[in-house]
């Protein structure tokens, strides 16, 4: 039995090494440590990316939008006063400089001072599209809460533009921030200001508003509540038109900033009679569009009660017999009544006011 014993053990401390069989893994072990590391590296990518992305960390504030056409004297010298101004001010901000297809330099300037701007952007249409159209786009486009929009014919006090940002910034009941002109300044001035009092005075009495100037150039906004209006602009002049009465019928507050008005630089785009035109005209395809009952009834109203006076008159005049023009102008008022209810309807129904 010793010998078995003997031969037993030597069997035994041969099979106990085999144990030992896991340091392999253990020794395996060095290889699989740097495997992690090249998976740890790029997790710490990401934790980089905050660097990179760091201009979002900080997003733009104000988007100003400047329609430029055939500027080509003068638009850098208005980028310049509006940049300088919103550098002082210390609010971030884009100047949108959108280039309306020009026959002149004027895009051409503003992509060789665009280095010297880093906060611009040149925007260039392929075709004349009008000033409405760049103003709708900009405002498309803009990253800023608050959108403003002026022109680059140093007409407008642009150094002023922090100012009407600061109205919004401070006070959350505002929408709309317009700066009102206390002159006029602009061509055909004899035919303009009476021109222009009548068309605000017809949109005072339409928006049940005091509205000091209806298409000055100069307005800052919310963009937020402009989106639902912007598809709303004409092409043309009238934009600033539309968007004053946009805000004023839906009750959207809107504050008038006396600012002065310069004579503008070059030559100036407008035309006294097809503009005036559209002007009177955008200012009743707005009302329609937000309450047509103040359009329509009156007139309605106005008829239904001229045709029962002439009514009341034949009947005393020639008993049992109306003139047809009586049953004409009543029939008339009865028919635009019908269509001022319809519209009413209509608009009630899209939900949008």
């Amino acid at each position: 039995m010793s010998t078995q014993s003997a031969e037993t053990q030597p069997a035994e401390a041969m099979a106990k090494p085999a144990p030992e069989a896991p340091p392999a893994p253990a020794a395996a072990s060095p290889v699989t440590p740097p495997a992690p590391g090249p998976v740890n590296a790029p997790v710490r990518a990401p934790e980089a990316a905050p660097d990179a992305a760091e201009p979002a960390s900080h997003p733009v504030h104000v988007t100003i939008v400047l329609p430029c056409y055939n500027e080509q004297d003068h638009v850098i010298d208005e980028v310049e006063r509006i940049c300088a101004a919103m550098d002082a001010s210390g609010k971030s901000y884009e100047l949108l400089a959108v280039d309306d297809c020009s026959t002149d330099a004027t895009l051409a300037r503003l992509e060789e001072a665009a280095p010297r701007f880093p906060n611009m952007r040149v925007i260039a249409f392929q075709h004349n599209s009008g000033s409405g159209t760049v103003r709708r786009i900009g405002s498309q486009q803009a990253r800023g809460d608050i959108v403003v929009w002026t022109d680059a014919d140093m007409s407008y006090p642009n150094e002023r533009i922090p100012e009407l940002v600061d109205l919004l910034d401070t006070d959350p009941s505002i929408d709309q921030v317009v700066g009102a002109r206390k002159s006029e300044e602009g061509s055909h001035k004899a035919l303009r200001v009476p021109a222009k009092w009548f068309i605000r005075k017809v949109a005072e009495r339409l928006t049940n508003s005091r509205i000091p100037d209806l298409n000055s150039g100069l307005r800052a906004f919310r963009r937020e509540v402009s989106l639902p209006y912007l598809r709303l602009l004409p092409p043309g002049f009238s934009c600033v038109t539309t968007i004053t009465i946009a805000f004023l019928s839906n009750q959207h507050p809107v504050h008038y900033m006396p600012i002065d008005y310069a004579k503008r630089a070059g030559k100036s785009k407008f035309h006294f009679t097809k503009d005036a035109y559209r002007y009177i005209l955008q200012v009743l395809r707005m009302v329609m569009y937000f309450n047509p009952l103040k359009v329509l009834m009156p007139p309605a109203l106005w008829l239904i009660l001229i045709g029962l006076g002439k009514g009341v008159y034949d009947m005393i005049a020639h008993f049992g017999y109306f003139a047809n023009n009586t049953i004409m102008i009543f029939v008339t008022g009865l028919i635009i009544a019908s269509l001022a209810l319809l519209a009413d309807l209509i608009v009630r129904s899209r939900g949008d006011v």
